[in-house]
């Protein structure tokens, strides 16, 4: 699949995550099969007035390309100019967050909420797509609740936009994450826009992937929660049964945190990926304990490494 100049190796690509898809996880996930990662959705008022905590999130490496960055925000002035800037960066792709559910990002007009503004969302897409040479996706929802299914019109839009593609998660702002991702809506878009479709929702293997492809029509297909602790979805073979099977890419996704991040800024998060590959594993409680109460990232491998 290509997306504009970009050509994909394969249709199974990383979600953007917030506290999760930082340098360190979109690596090990190339490493283990995914053909684009997609970074932390990033604020384009934190790129433009240069906040130290968001040029943090910039790293990248020659390794994990190609990789796309995505940025958030509701001022089309402030978007371009945040595009303009990740234009400059050694990256392949820029991504536009229009599906985010947190409050606080609705609040103040970003992520879904812009699926309630249609001349606005263009403006910001236009505006992107302006100020980058790199090819623009758009990430949305099916809508605002289940009265207001406009997915099919908002694809419509961002590709008379200027976005090269569009990726649609098939739960409205009202779901959530709870339920289940309505299929049909990406069939719709899939049928209503002549640029790639990549579907979002609901993949927790490489076979419900290969299945949302067949039902809908999409062109690839994005995992988001399904790669915490498994990032061996990208692949056909799946996350082994046994803890010995997964202590490798573990063991490798601690050491890219260590080589890549700031170790004692990031502590939580390392645990908050460490116990997620316990899952289904027995005793699996047991040294989950142990990693939560560990204060070091060397602490937490002599417990992964002795069990």
């Amino acid at each position: 699949m290509n997306i504009g100049t970009i050509t994909l190796e394969s249709p199974f690509i990383l979600a953007p995550l917030a506290g999760y898809t930082d340098i360190a996880f979109r690596m090990l996930c190339r490493e283990q099969g995914a053909a684009l990662c997609y970074s932390e959705m990033i604020s384009c008022h934190g790129l433009v007035y240069g906040q130290r905590k968001t040029l943090e999130m910039l790293k990248t490496a020659p390794e994990e390309r190609p990789v796309a960055f995505q940025i958030f925000g509701s001022d089309p002035q402030v978007m371009g100019d945040a595009a303009a800037i990740l234009d400059t960066y050694p990256i392949d792709l820029l991504d536009i967050n229009m599906g985010c559910p947190v409050r606080k990002v609705v609040r103040k007009g970003s992520g879904v909420a812009l699926m309630k503004d249609f001349s606005l969302a263009e403006s910001i897409i236009s505006a992107v797509c302006n100020n980058t040479d790199l090819p623009v996706t758009v990430k949305f929802r099916s809508g605002w609740n289940s009265e207001s299914l406009v997915a099919a019109n908002f694809g419509r839009m961002a590709q008379d936009s200027g976005a090269k593609a569009v990726i649609v998660h098939g739960r409205t702002w009202s779901q959530g994450f709870s339920g289940k991702a309505d299929r049909n809506i990406i069939s719709q878009v899939k049928q209503n826009v002549s640029v790639p479709v990549i579907g979002n929702g609901d993949i927790l293997t490489y076979q419900d992937g290969l299945s949302m492809m067949a039902e809908t029509g999409c062109d690839a297909v994005m995992i988001g929660r399904g790669a915490l602790g498994n990032p061996w979805v990208f692949q056909k073979k799946g996350r082994p049964h046994t803890f010995a099977g997964r202590r490798t890419v573990l063991i490798r996704h601690l050491e890219l945190i260590r080589d890549n991040l700031p170790e004692q800024k990031v502590i939580f998060r390392i645990k908050n990926h460490a116990v997620r590959y316990l899952v289904g594993l027995p005793g699996a409680s047991r040294i989950r304990k142990q990693i939560v109460d560990a204060a070091t990232l060397d602490q937490i491998l002599q417990i992964i490494n002795s069990w």
